[in-house]
């Protein structure tokens, strides 16, 4: 009699815990095979190089000394080649991923970068004895740029917490460098000028530039861990490493300001200005550069050079000069949010 009855009741505890299963089960939110991810991270420099010139100036911290009772008055103080990266900087992106399979996902990203900003190039000129700055030249340099990074990502498939690694190539979409020079010099006014005695000229610069590079493709990866929050959340944190080689292609001015001032030699005071030049004053030649793998007779170079003004063999027509290269790659980390769809 009990046996009939325990196993009646052992039927409808099975229905019934059935039943409680299939509904909970109907009630969670499907997720599709897409995802969404955003991360945001830091990166470091570690494959440094020489820095390419800006325009005459070699990349190098230079300081020399003037000593007018020297045959030679120049006298190098200090020089040190200045080299690094523009892989050094911010990274946000915002990745589109599919699940080919429980082990094997693809992903798209768009990234924006901001580098760290670099010191290209310095040039410091005292007179001997008195630190008195005759000259000082100083750029630097920063990249901002969007790229888009396909990848192939894999991992055990594990629910809480799943390791991956992750590797593709990368697309640059948009990129510039950035330079922002500032100079100052002081020298003797040319002749003719009716100035007083003891009168020398200070020139003050300063200019902008843009450069863009070609098109290139870099390699990235990373090896990372993905945490569990909810049925649709993930939390992760990775390294990550890219290697992206860019070279120029052209380079423009887009604010440059000159004055020409007449200064007491002795104190330092301004007299008046004697003249000023804008970016309007500049020629095509100054303002615009194509870069090139080879300079030759047809290439539209420097002519001749008076005071901070330069000619080319044709100054309606943007100059040449050689290409140079950097690389906006590092080693880095990110952390972000994944949210399946």
């Amino acid at each position: 009699m009990m046996r009939p009855i325990l196993l009646s009741a052992m039927a409808l505890m099975l229905a019934a815990t059935s039943t409680l299963y299939a509904q909970d089960k109907s009630s969670r939110p499907p997720h599709s095979k897409f995802y969404l991810k955003v991360a945001g991270g830091y990166f470091f420099s570690i494959t440094p190089g020489q820095f390419p010139n800006v325009g005459p100036y070699p990349p190098q911290d230079l300081h020399t000394e003037y000593n007018p009772a020297n045959a030679n008055p120049f006298d190098t103080v200090s020089r040190k080649v200045l080299t690094g990266s523009y892989g050094q900087g911010v990274r946000g992106g915002l990745s589109f991923g599919y699940n080919i399979n429980k082990y094997i996902a693809i992903e798209g990203t768009f990234n924006y970068y901001h580098s760290s900003k670099n010191l290209m190039t310095r040039t410091l000129t005292t007179v001997a004895g008195s630190g008195q700055v005759l000259g000082n030249i100083t750029s630097h340099g920063h990249v901002n740029a969007i790229d888009f990074a396909p990848s192939f990502v894999f991992s055990p498939g594990l629910e809480k917490v799943n390791p991956y690694v992750r590797f593709g190539v990368v697309v640059p979409l948009w990129g510039r460098l950035y330079i922002e020079t500032d100079a100052l010099q002081t020298s003797n006014p040319p002749a003719g000028l009716p100035l007083p005695p003891g009168t020398l000229v200070k020139t003050v610069i300063h200019r902008e530039e843009e450069i863009k590079p070609n098109v290139t493709f870099g390699m990235q990866g990373a090896l990372g861990v993905s945490f569990n929050v909810s049925s649709r959340f993930d939390v992760f944190v990775e390294a990550e490493y890219r290697n992206v080689p860019v070279k120029s292609k052209s380079k423009e001015v887009t604010e440059y300001s000159e004055t020409n001032t007449a200064i007491n030699g002795s104190t330092g005071a301004e007299l008046q200005v004697l003249s000023q030049r804008g970016l309007g004053d500049l020629s095509v030649a100054e303002k615009n550069t194509d870069y090139v793998t080879t300079l030759d007779r047809n290439s539209n170079t420097e002519v001749n050079k008076q005071g901070t003004k330069t000619f080319y063999k044709d100054d309606n027509a943007p100059s040449n000069d050689l290409k140079s290269y950097i690389n906006i790659g590092g080693m880095g980390f990110n952390a972000g949010l994944k949210f399946r769809l």
